[in-house]
């Protein structure tokens, strides 16, 4: 029943044996091993299509059928009035034309490609494109502790000398806690140090203007307590020689080495509080007096262990022994005893600095975040309050209190659990299927092989990029090159953000489609001839409307983007309120090319191909204005600024400069089937081309009057 991380009794495929020797007796092969379990959930996680992709296929059957619906009632109608049925059937490819969005998966698929581009300089490499758009629906984080919140280096932040605390600075020593006054250089801490570097067999290297620790994590953070003291690991070796070494094993739980020291012979000495504790009978005063070591004194010591304990630390003890003699043999029996204790050291995997900050603008997001670990319920819990977690026994559970409860009593409890320790790789799978039993948009982070079935099942599959393993980057959505959580948050910032611009694209594009849409319907009802030809169409969707939907894509960011809640999965592309704007800008574009064309006709008594050109160009400059009023659903162009978006200003005048140079070259109308247009006419389209964004700036300060906070969205 025990956890896989405490069933110290056996040995697993797939892991590695650092020391000792050892018989073991084969109980599972092949799917049985736990390695085998771990690839038998990853291919029972089928892969499934994220929110945008099905937003995407159900925007495009609804506007499938209405295009086809559109084309069917004009075509009925067309016959009915008596028109020629190769008119009518012209008529009905126009508006199958003009309905369909041709560019809409060139936008999408480029807004993503760019949004990968953005994010890959924030730390976040996406390997399946759809994901870069599901970061942005993110409700819930799951993330490791390890090296993910915490930095993964060892760091002593205690040291106890004497029934004193100090707390270890970035600087050096200063007293914590109930302690008042205290010198570093007091000789009770300075052989502390002494024994921590001289009973060491790590090292520390520069590499890059940078120090790393060669070794074990423990010893190499008691390295750095002494460098922080102007101490040098090998300067001291060099005073003090290597005469012996007792290795350390699991069962005796310390490490011994004897150096010459001046004209003594001294054992340095290291291992776990109580089991060396149990081996002194003295201890070392702050001042450097040996002194009696009684009931009184080990209950003090003892009493700064659990203390230490109970902050999530990791604790290691310190003594030595001066010998009369060079031992002829170094013996853990005539050597480790009738020791001087020294004093504790306590470390822990420190807190990354910008992980609380991270948290709390999840927290701001309205994005829970979930720390599922392997470690100790209490190392989480600590970990957990020092990040900024829910915290509280109640909001946290182990691997062992997990499987006590069914799937359903775990989805009904998930949304109050904010840590779960001492966790397996099934543990993890159901606390993924939990969250999306609830409707929550699920991204998983994980480096080891157990993580793997976890982040293929979650929304967003996360893998770490320096610590992961090659199983679970194959099966993640996105991989974090920094294994650094603030990464995330920054990645689901920018998710967000272009889902914002996706939506802006698609709003753009359907709200010219329905101008064009209703331009040829509204022609056709009245008994108008065509006022745009199909290459028309096809050249403002495709070109003209193109390259500023593509420059959407590119918008800057809304500042309150962390600031709303996640939306909705199931959600619309586009909600209520963006529909009905689309169809008052539609319908409004509409209506001014129109007013151009029927102008042209009746009241200048243009021929058609004047009047088709005018439509045609009108259309062209009514959507090349519109595309700065899709910037923002509330504020004006002039409150956001104009050239906040210089793509968009470029790619507005690269598109009226194509527009012209169609009607004033040659083999432009004879493609186009359009004609040169006089002055007055082009004054004309100008005029009624800036109508509807005027008719946009007055609707959305009259928005800004009614409701003037801005409300999430």
């Amino acid at each position: 029943d025990l956890s896989l991380a405490d069933r110290r009794n056996m040995v697993f495929l797939g892991t590695t044996v650092t020391g000792g020797k050892g018989r073991a007796l084969v109980i599972a092969t092949g799917r049985s091993t736990e390695l085998g379990r771990i690839a038998t959930l990853m291919a029972s996680v089928p892969i499934e299509p994220t929110p945008l992709q099905r937003r995407l296929e159900q925007f495009g059957h609804v506007l499938l059928l209405l295009s086809l619906g559109i084309v069917v009632v004009v075509f009925v109608l067309g016959l009915w009035r008596g028109e020629p049925v190769f008119d009518m059937f012209l008529t009905a490819v126009s508006l199958a034309v003009a309905a369909i969005p041709e560019g809409l998966p060139a936008i999408v698929t480029t807004t993503l490609a760019l949004g990968v581009m953005r994010m890959v300089k924030r730390h976040a490499l996406i390997r399946r494109l759809p994901a870069v758009e599901t970061l942005g629906a993110a409700a819930v984080i799951c993330t490791d502790k390890t090296g993910t919140l915490t930095k993964n280096e060892m760091t002593v932040t205690r040291l106890a000398v004497d029934g004193l605390v100090y707390e270890v600075t970035g600087e050096g020593y200063a007293p914590a806690g109930q302690i008042i006054g205290g010198d570093p250089q007091q000789e009770g801490l300075r052989q502390l140090l002494l024994s921590a570097l001289l009973c060491n067999d790590a090292s520390l290297k520069e590499s890059e203007g940078s120090w790393k620790v060669v070794g074990d994590p423990t010893e190499g953070a008691l390295l750095v307590a002494g460098a922080k003291a102007g101490w040098r690991k090998e300067d001291l070796e060099r005073a003090h020689p290597l005469i012996g070494e007792i290795p350390f094993d699991s069962e005796r739980k310390m490490m011994t080495v004897v150096r010459r020291s001046e004209e003594t012979i001294v054992a340095y000495v290291k291992g776990a509080p109580d089991v060396l504790l149990g081996r002194c009978q003295d201890y070392l005063s702050v001042g450097g007096e040996v002194r009696p070591l009684t009931d009184v004194v080990r209950g003090t010591i003892l009493s700064i262990n659990r203390q230490f304990a109970q902050q999530a630390l990791r604790v290691v003890a310190l003594a030595q022994r001066r010998l009369d003699q060079v031992p002829s043999i170094c013996e853990s029996e005539t050597i480790e005893r009738q020791l001087i204790f020294l004093g504790l050291a306590a470390m822990k995997d420190p807190l990354r600095p910008e992980a609380k900050v991270a948290v709390d603008l999840c927290r701001s997001a309205g994005i829970a975040t979930v720390m599922i670990t392997g470690d100790h319920k209490e190392t989480a819990l600590a970990i957990a309050r020092e990040a900024g977690f829910p915290g509280g026994p109640t909001q946290a559970l182990s691997g062992l209190e997990l499987d006590t409860l069914t799937d359903g009593e775990l989805s009904a409890r998930v949304r109050d659990i904010s840590v779960y320790a001492r966790v397996s790789a099934e543990h993890k799978l159901r606390i993924v299927r939990a969250w999306r039993a609830q409707g929550a948009v699920v991204a998983m982070t994980g480096d080891g092989v157990n993580d793997a079935p976890a982040v293929r099942e979650a929304d967003i599959g996360i893998a770490m990029g320096l610590t992961g393993t090659d199983v679970t980057k194959d099966a993640s959505d996105m991989v974090v090159t920094d294994d650094n959580f603030a990464s995330i948050a920054a990645a689901v910032e920018e998710g967000r953000s272009i889902y914002d611009n996706i939506r802006k694209a698609v709003h753009y594009l359907l709200s010219c489609n329905l101008s064009e849409v209703l331009v040829m319907l509204g022609s056709t009802l009245l008994g108008w001839p065509l006022p745009l030809l199909p290459i028309h169409i096809l050249w403002i969707n495709l070109v003209t409307d193109g390259f500023p939907a593509l420059a959407l894509a590119v918008d800057p960011k809304d500042p309150d983007v962390m600031k709303r809640p996640p939306r909705d999965p199931q959600a619309r592309l586009l909600d209520r309120e963006r529909f009905l704007a689309v169809c008052l800008q539609g319908t409004v574009m509409a209506l001014v090319t129109l007013a151009v064309f029927g102008i042209s006709l009746s009241l200048w008594h243009d021929e058609v191909p004047f009047a088709r050109t005018m439509t045609f160009t009108t259309l062209v400059l009514v959507q090349l204005l519109h595309a700065f009023s899709c910037r923002h659903e509330r504020y004006s162009l002039f409150q956001i600024g104009v050239m906040t978006n210089r793509a968009l200003v470029g790619a507005v005048l690269l598109s009226a400069l194509l527009q012209g140079g169609i009607l004033l070259s040659a083999w432009g109308q004879e493609i186009f089937k359009v004609v040169p247009l006089r002055a007055d006419e082009w004054w004309l389209m100008v005029g009624f081309g800036v109508v509807p964004f005027v008719v946009m700036e007055f609707w959305k300060a009259w928005r800004r009057m009614q409701r003037p906070v801005v409300e999430a969205r």
